[in-house]
């Protein structure tokens, strides 16, 4: 009886300690910044200051400078053809020969004349085909310029002007960058669609640039010098109440912002940061004021 009695004490202290060395440990883990802490890992970038453009950006299909279609004065068969496509053609240089073969008159073969200098881009018959002064015989490009034409949002027109300078880039030169400028900006806003269609112009001498190129264009309106800058994966909410969390001294921090310009990855901050703010770009999906985290800091800004 003694012996279970003693049994039954040694049970109740070992529990006793069991429990008193849980609730240490649990008072441990609630200690902020602690192993065992709920902290969320974040990582984190430092707000800089970068220059930042705005610009346009659109596509658009390259066409040559002059582009026209050859006809021919007189009616008859074409018995020669002296020039082939991708050949260079001088204004008033024969492109093809007709036989008139009308009767009454001595044989004399005429010749369709190319009314500019350029390119043979095209020749659209074949030796014995007939034709009349309604037949197209060939097409002929000028490529030394090359143009480009966009419809832009009428609420960009006050920030064009003739000669603004243009960055094209076509898929065939994926490395090179092909400057253009403002050529003509068109009187008249189309009222279907609120656009206004402005044509660049692009020099062309080594004939890279070929009519029909699919092309990107930018152009440049404005340039922000210094701007404070965030990731774009920083920013939550939506217009006008945008945000992002700071941390400060290991815990989150919320701070509204109103945000400018945007440029790749980048969106411009105008108001509710400072350069040196730690700005959470991973995890604040669960972050709350004054939670605390652990922080992982981003080598990128």
């Amino acid at each position: 009886m003694k012996k279970s009695r003693l049994y039954r004490l040694g049970l109740i202290v070992i529990a006793a300690a069991v429990m008193l060395v849980c609730g240490c440990q649990k008072k441990q883990a609630s200690i902020p910044g602690r192993a065992g802490d709920d902290a969320v890992p974040v990582k984190v970038v430092t707000v800089k200051a970068q220059d930042v453009e705005e610009y346009l950006d659109y596509v658009a299909n390259v066409k040559a400078q002059e582009e026209t279609l050859v006809y021919p004065r007189v009616t008859g068969k074409i018995i020669e053809k002296v020039k082939q496509e991708g050949d260079a053609v001088e204004k008033g240089q024969a492109i093809a020969f007709i036989d008139r073969d009308e009767i009454g008159l001595t044989f004399e073969k005429a010749a369709v004349e190319s009314p500019i200098s350029g390119i043979v881009g095209r020749v659209l018959v074949d030796i014995g085909t007939n034709v009349s002064p309604q037949s197209a015989v060939a097409l002929v490009v000028n490529m030394d310029r090359v143009k480009v034409f966009l419809d832009v949002p009428e609420k960009y027109l006050p920030s064009l002007s003739l000669n603004m300078p243009a960055a094209v880039r076509v898929e065939a030169y994926p490395d090179e960058m092909f400057r253009g400028v403002i050529t003509r900006i068109s009187p008249i806003v189309d009222t279907a669609t609120r656009t206004c269609q402005i044509e660049i112009a692009i020099d062309n001498r080594e004939h890279k640039l070929r009519s029909g190129m699919y092309a990107k264009v930018k152009i440049v309106i404005r340039t922000y010098k210094d701007a404070l800058v965030v990731l774009k994966e920083a920013i939550m909410g939506k217009e006008p109440q945008r945000y992002v969390f700071v941390v400060i001294d290991q815990k989150a921090a919320v701070r509204e912002i109103q945000t400018g310009a945007r440029q790749g990855p980048y969106v411009q901050v105008t108001q509710g940061l400072a350069a040196g703010d730690r700005v959470v770009i991973m995890g604040q999906q669960r972050l709350r004021e004054g939670v605390s985290v652990i922080v992982e800091e981003n080598g990128q800004n």
